[in-house]
């Protein structure tokens, strides 16, 4: 049975990846600072939780020590600069050192569309910028830089924002469109090429089972539904799956670049996990959709899930709605 250590396996696309490995017959270990950010995944038979501090080195070593793969998922949509340096470059460097040193087979690293339409140095944010050096560090730690030939195989999965149920995007936007009459919005016109969280863990799955079976390559694919939407399109479909205004939703007000700054300095001013800051309104600059020069869902036997299957079953409140009955139910 091959052994996958799971990082950020606690998260909102972890707790869909570890449940896919385990039924595939993966033992999972899940690596954790507390053992309790682990409780979605826990029940989950024969997966193990590992408390330990995953930017000590040292600790990663001993983690991967045995394992056949490791899966990374960390990520941080908020910060300083210091802290996605931290968590997109100096982190993915320490996991590619502890992969060679320890013989681990195969890595497959979450990384994100829009990071690879420009050098990383002149991507618009600290998000986009981090995420390209992270990529690069591990390409070039495992030895895949410059045509080079590593020892341990890398996949890396680009995908656009990832929707499903819990996620902190459609339901946040529900949420907000539930309180106030009007969403006034910054970013309006930023384009986004939605994935189903799902998808995207069959994704993880699939890479490394292909990656476990055919030796050591580099591959990278861009992970993303079958429709093109700016976000006050999105913005619309949550309020209208969610039933605000008996489905008619809220009028979405577009905000001019000077108050979308305003707006998201604000945001970012509130407690908790900001909706939108300012470092997000800098990657919007970008779109958030495949190049088509890569790779991607349909390339590891996936077909992608549309928004307009998915969200409804998960956006609407009322749970005699969901799932088949619940289609049934709305269209009478």
């Amino acid at each position: 049975m091959k052994q996958v250590l799971v990082l950020g396996g606690s998260g909102f696309v972890g707790g869909h990846v570890c449940e896919k490995l385990v039924r595939a017959g993966y033992r999972v270990t899940v690596i954790t600072r507390k053992a309790v950010h682990a409780r979605c995944v826990m029940h989950l038979p024969g997966l193990t939780v590992l408390e330990s501090n995953i930017h000590d080195e040292a600790a990663l070593g001993r983690a991967m020590a045995g394992m056949d793969a490791v899966i990374n998922l960390v990520a941080i949509l908020h910060g300083s600069p210091a802290a996605f340096v931290h968590v997109h470059q100096d982190l993915p460097a320490k996991i590619a050192r502890a992969c060679v040193a320890t013989g681990v087979a195969q890595l497959v690293h979450i990384s994100a569309l829009g990071m690879n339409t420009a050098p990383a140095q002149t991507a618009p944010s600290n998000y986009l910028r981090s995420k390209a050096v992270g990529e690069r560090l591990l390409a070039d730690t495992l030895g895949w830089g410059q045509g080079g030939t590593g020892a341990c195989g890398l996949t890396v999965l680009r995908p656009s924002v990832i929707f499903g149920a819990n996620d902190k995007f459609l339901n946040v936007f529900a949420r907000l469109q539930a309180v106030f009459p009007v969403m006034p919005l910054a970013g309006a016109d930023a384009r986004f090429q939605p994935v189903w969280v799902e998808d995207v863990a069959s994704a993880v799955l699939q890479s490394l089972a292909q990656g476990l079976g055919q030796g050591p390559a580099m591959q990278v694919y861009e992970l993303a539904g079958p429709q093109v939407y700016t976000l006050r399109q999105l913005v619309q479909f949550a309020a209208r799956s969610s039933g605000i205004a008996q489905g008619r939703g809220r009028p979405v007000v577009g905000l001019p670049l000077w108050m979308g700054r305003i707006q998201a300095f604000v945001l970012g001013l509130m407690p908790g996990e900001p909706v939108m800051s300012q470092d997000n309104l800098d990657s919007m600059r970008l779109d958030n959709v495949v190049t088509g020069s890569l790779p991607g869902l349909e390339a590891l036997g996936i077909a992608p899930s549309t928004l307009e299957a998915i969200g409804p079953q998960y956006l609407f409140p009322d749970p005699a709605t969901q799932g088949l009955l619940g289609l049934r139910n709305r269209h009478r």
